[in-house]
């Protein structure tokens, strides 16, 4: 049985509410304090409504979301690769969900108001307080987010956490193969430089955030779900090799 909340989630005017007051309170801290810098915006441009999945790695909590749908609104207004003035948030885009741990986004009052700008919550599949060990997302999870994709853009962060170079979870790759979307991968970084770990607070003032949208992925669905992780990994530059090209970078650097 669906909640008043769960209710609000879907019912758009109240989702232009919240988009226009967060995105009215963080747009300063994204493209003033700190500077933001976008490409390939010309990727998202010709996109169907649904059935597409954005796959990304992670930095903050909110900060990196926040940030997507920034651009989802710029980019509906037809700004490519910049915000611009926020004019955008009067009429703002709002077919759009994010997948997030049902931990986070019920720890505060704030984190509640943000599950009202599209959030979708997944049990955690390591959970530190009660020892609980998971090896895929719960299936009501699933469903949860199978329905949403049918309607809206999705985005996900495969690895389900802020630490760099973590692996891939099998349940993204499971999801392309079942829904067969269309996968946009994002690169993002700076955020965890900029931020706190919630994404809420400054660390340091004037950091370049990049966000980088590629072309869609071409996927064979008909691929094991290693293979296809695989892919996700390397376009989104959190597997193996990145990461040790990351350090060779480092020591040379």
């Amino acid at each position: 049985m669906s909640t008043i909340s769960d209710r609000l989630k879907h019912f758009h005017p109240v989702r232009k509410i919240v988009y226009f007051f967060v995105g009215l309170f963080t747009y300063p801290g994204l493209a003033i304090i700190n500077k933001l810098k976008i490409s390939g915006t010309e990727h998202l441009q010709k996109l169907p409504k649904q059935n597409v999945l954005f796959v990304s790695n992670h930095q903050t909590y909110f900060a990196d979301v926040i940030t997507f749908l920034h651009i989802f609104c710029a980019v509906k207004w037809g700004k490519q690769n910049r915000l611009g003035v926020p004019y955008y948030l009067l009429n703002p885009f709002t077919r759009v969900n994010y997948v997030a741990a049902e931990a986070t986004m019920k720890g505060s009052w704030l984190s509640r108001l943000f599950l009202l700008a599209g959030g979708i919550t997944v049990k955690r599949t390591w959970n530190t307080a009660s020892k609980e060990v998971r090896k895929g997302l719960d299936p009501s999870d699933s469903r949860k987010i199978l329905r949403a994709m049918q309607k809206n853009w999705v985005i996900t962060f495969p690895q389900g956490t802020t630490k760099p170079f973590a692996p891939g979870r099998k349940g993204t790759a499971l999801l392309i193969k079942q829904m067969k979307p269309i996968v946009i991968p994002v690169v993002i970084n700076g955020f965890w430089r900029a931020f706190n770990k919630k994404g809420l607070k400054f660390k340091k003032k004037g950091s370049l955030l990049s966000i980088k949208f590629k072309a869609p992925l071409e996927i064979d669905f008909e691929d094991t779900t290693d293979n296809i992780l695989t892919q996700v990994m390397d376009a989104i530059e959190q597997s193996k090799k990145f990461m040790f090209r990351k350090k060779e970078e480092m020591t040379t650097s």
